[in-house]
């Protein structure tokens, strides 16, 4: 059983450069419609590099918002990754391959592992499908429905933009979102939210 559902999932996506062995987290949303899980990336990312050369993707799920802020802006530390092992049905046969999740202390609640196929690579983005390949789930936790996370989520989504572009509207969506944080959420949504502004001032 997969850990995603219908429409477009917000989760934490982590790949490895395969000649360096280095790790890479980075937010990401997952769209799975009509029967099929698609990623569209933008050039110049690591996690478009490292699927590029690795042609896997692992979706974790958490619902720490220090995680999705730290891993849009920064590379996240080396003990935020757990390696995990599986196989893939290459050509008949199962190939072993070692992939990189998100740790338990990262709050990783439950994963999913993909290989990837290019559907589409244009001037600006490269799609690509997704074929789930070994899926575990380490500790589900209850999460009621939380303003102040989804805003978080769309922050982030503002202010990776924002500090490409510095465009004023960008800035006032992210200050609507802020306003949200502060109003629903607890300590570590606020304590999220105050990095993400330190990232976007800079």
């Amino acid at each position: 059983m997969g850990i995603l559902a219908d429409g477009i999932n917000e989760v934490i996506a982590t790949t490895v450069n395969p000649e360096t062995g280095i790790p890479n987290a980075a937010p990401m949303g997952i769209i799975a419609r009509r029967g099929r899980t698609m990623m569209q990336l933008f050039h110049g990312t690591h996690t478009e590099a490292n699927i590029r050369a690795s042609g896997w993707v692992v979706a974790n799920l958490t619902f720490d918002p220090m995680v999705y802020v730290e891993s849009a802006f920064g590379d996240l530390p080396d003990e935020a990754f757990t390696e995990i092992s599986t196989k893939i049905l290459t050509e008949g046969v199962d190939i072993p391959v070692t992939m990189q999740r998100l740790s338990v202390g990262e709050g990783c609640e439950a994963w999913e592992a993909f290989t990837t196929t290019i559907v589409s690579d244009n001037p600006k983005t490269l799609v690509v499908e997704l074929t789930p390949v070994a899926s575990e789930i380490l500790d589900l936790q209850p999460h009621p429905p939380n303003r102040a996370f989804a805003g978080i989520i769309e922050a982030t989504v503002h202010a990776t933009r924002y500090v490409m572009t510095r465009d004023p509207e960008l800035w006032a969506l992210i200050e609507q979102s802020a306003e949200i944080v502060r109003k629903c959420g607890g300590e570590e949504h606020v304590a999220a939210l105050e990095v993400l502004i330190a990232f976007c001032q800079e």
